[in-house]
């Protein structure tokens, strides 16, 4: 899961081209908070966070740095990226209410839940190494 987000953040930083306007303009729920996002004064702001907050969530999770942070973090992304091609109870025809975005929203809150990090990866490592900053950052 941490590649697919670390790769989709790369991919947008990476194209100076990209921006997410046409997804949010396009949106059919929220609509109104969308458009706002997507307006001028607003979207180099959202275009920032969304590339690097794609790739940050994924960098942490590949690192098992802050898993609990990034896995909220990217739970709230999934949530904003359902929202807009929400119709009615269906994101898309081949799908009722739940689509890949609640898919990895549940499997993200799962994870940050159970905090992997600081059994298999470099949490645990950063929390004997570094406790003070541990602490500031979350790590229990």
């Amino acid at each position: 899961m941490g590649w697919l987000f670390f790769y989709a953040g790369l991919v947008k930083i990476m194209d100076p081209k990209w921006s997410a306007a046409g997804y949010l303009k396009a949106a059919k729920t929220f609509s109104g908070f969308y458009t706002w996002l997507a307006s001028p004064s607003m979207l180099p702001t959202v275009n920032f966070l969304n590339e690097w907050g794609l790739a940050i969530v994924g960098a942490a999770l590949i690192l098992g740095l802050g898993v609990r942070l990034a896995g909220v973090l990217g739970a709230a992304m999934m949530l904003l990226y359902y929202f807009p091609i929400l119709k009615g109870a269906s994101p898309d025809p081949n799908s009722f209410v739940v689509d890949q975005h609640i898919v990895f929203a549940t499997g993200l809150l799962l994870l940050s839940s159970f905090g992997p990090g600081k059994f298999w990866q470099l949490e645990g490592w950063f929390k004997k190494t570094f406790p003070k900053g541990a602490k500031m950052i979350g790590i229990k």
